[in-house]
């Protein structure tokens, strides 16, 4: 039975960002992208504390402004090959020192700014459903390639990816295919802790997310896009 159905929503935000200098505070539709992530969080009646994991003072400003609570992050786990559940794994363990009895955390990446909070509800919905056996649910969406058309190339000659796949099908009659967007990863925080060496601790779980909901903001294109998306979508809910 879980009982305790208490959940912590945990944003990542490093200072250092190649592609997009101090990408998590960059101006995205008039607020910091960080801001977008904490917004929704907040949103989620389901989640009982936001937290952002950060290693920068400003953005740590960022995220108080916006109401979160900062966690600093030890330099080691903010260099630009940190992995993700290593962070994760420090920020469970930092909490549990602390206290805290949570079982649940949502894993929002700034960088996903068009979820929305019910995105994250249909996430906990399943994650915390008594009746249901998952550890883990994350957010999926159609793959831009699909694997049955994609293709290897050695030496210049070009062979199909997967050896029983036939490219030349109309894309209708493909096998549907699909991929991590990276927008929500939720999960049990004690089988992540001690059983897992991914985000998604099994038995784990799929929560479809359409397109353009799953722009992942890597560069100046992504940005772009991602802002006219959003310009877009709150264009058409004013005019409601």
């Amino acid at each position: 039975m879980k009982t305790n159905k208490r959940v912590i929503a945990l944003i990542p935000a490093r200072g250092g960002s190649k592609g997009i200098p101090y990408k998590n505070i960059k101006l995205f539709n008039g607020k910091p992208l960080l801001a977008w992530a904490i917004i929704a969080a907040k949103q989620v009646k389901e989640i009982q504390r936001v937290m952002v994991s950060t290693d920068d003072r400003k953005i740590a400003e960022v995220a108080r402004h916006y109401g979160a609570e900062v966690l600093e992050r030890p330099n080691h786990l903010a260099e630009d090959d940190s992995l993700p559940l290593d962070v994760v794994k420090n920020v469970i363990t930092t909490l549990r020192t602390q206290g805290e009895h949570a079982r649940f955390m949502v894993y929002l990446e700034p960088t996903s700014p068009l979820r929305k909070p019910v995105d994250i509800k249909r996430c906990l919905n399943l994650l915390l459903d008594e009746g249901a056996p998952f550890h883990s649910v994350s957010t999926f969406t159609e793959a831009e390639l699909n694997p049955h058309r994609a293709w290897k190339i050695k030496n210049t000659t070009p062979t199909v990816f997967l050896p029983e796949a036939n490219p030349w099908l109309p894309r209708q009659k493909q096998p549907k295919a699909y991929q991590l967007n990276g927008a929500i990863y939720s999960f049990h925080m004690d089988h992540l802790l001690k059983n897992s060496s991914t985000l998604l601790p099994l038995p784990t779980a799929a929560v479809l997310m359409p397109k353009e909901r799953s722009v992942d903001i890597d560069d100046e294109v992504d940005f772009l896009l991602a802002e006219l998306l959003m310009k877009r979508r709150m264009e058409h809910e004013n005019s409601e």
